[in-house]
């Protein structure tokens, strides 16, 4: 947040949901929960880049993208306790509330 804007993600995903293909998912998720905005903005740039993701699904461990400045530990600690289901509750109000398909995206403004 900001005093003239806030952001937000809500994940939709089209696949089904495990822990070995919802590390960006987490990551974004714990990036959120736990750093300042000036350090959320440039681990989300890092996180973003398609080299990473693939990476990343080739089994790196999300804690080599960490960028200098994070606070690494409290970052660690949330994302290997941070389990799936919060991206399932994700996905059920996407589809449920919003009304989307199965990865279908969105933008919301204002709530709406």
């Amino acid at each position: 947040t900001s005093s003239h804007t806030r952001f937000g993600i809500l994940n939709n995903p089209s696949s089904k949901i495990k822990e070995d293909n919802t590390a960006i998912a987490r990551g974004i998720l714990t990036a959120f929960l736990t750093q300042n905005n000036t350090n959320l903005k440039n681990f989300l740039s890092k996180l973003s880049k398609e080299e990473t993701a693939k990476s990343l699904a080739a089994g790196t461990k999300i804690a080599k993208f960490l960028i200098p400045g994070m606070d690494d530990d409290t970052f660690e600690k949330k994302y290997n306790t941070l389990g799936v289901d919060i991206i399932k509750t994700h996905q059920m109000f996407c589809q449920e509330v919003l009304k989307l398909l199965p990865g279908q995206m969105a933008i919301m403004s204002n709530g709406r």
